[in-house]
């Protein structure tokens, strides 16, 4: 008696569980942007950027403090994706930005969607000074000073073992 309860129980949570695993779908499908996904994820000033939105058919808009608005296309044999193209302005700040979007009149944002990184400054060794410092030179000159006194000291006394 006692197998078939329990039997019943777990019939009863396996038929509950696929009806709501079903509808669980159906309650996103509404034309509401559900998620955004930017890649790639870090990114330098001037660069390009991809965002795709699910749960946006119709295509819609993208905006963020990092890149001006942009248009937001749907995806061909992607079902309720869209997708957009952003430039990042050469001007954004080093830091973490949100991207918000617009499909259809409902909005969606997503706080610390990507991360714009700082340039770097190139160049020989990336250095801000041109030429030695007079720090340079003191050690330098040291190191070639010791060098030139350190072989002197070597050659004296190689040449005097020659003589014994």
């Amino acid at each position: 008696m006692r197998n078939s309860r329990a039997l019943a129980a777990a019939g009863a949570a396996v038929v509950v569980s696929g009806v709501l695993g079903l509808a669980a779908p159906t309650a996103v499908a509404w034309d509401t942007p559900s998620n955004i996904v930017a890649l790639p994820s870090v990114i330098a000033r001037g660069g390009q950027m991809t965002v795709t939105v699910d749960g946006c058919p119709h295509g819609g808009t993208m905006t963020s403090r990092a890149f001006p608005t942009t248009h937001l296309t749907p995806v061909r044999g992607a079902n309720e994706t869209s997708k957009g193209v952003a430039t990042i302005n050469r001007d954004a700040r080093p830091g973490s930005y949100e991207i918000k979007v617009n499909c259809s009149g409902r909005t969606l944002t997503r706080p610390a969607a990507f991360t714009v990184i700082g340039g770097v400054r190139g160049g020989i060794g990336g250095s801000n000074s041109s030429g030695a410092t007079p720090a340079d030179m003191a050690i330098g000159g040291g190191l070639v000073a010791a060098a030139v006194a350190g072989g002197g000291l070597f050659w004296m006394r190689r040449r005097a073992e020659r003589r014994v």
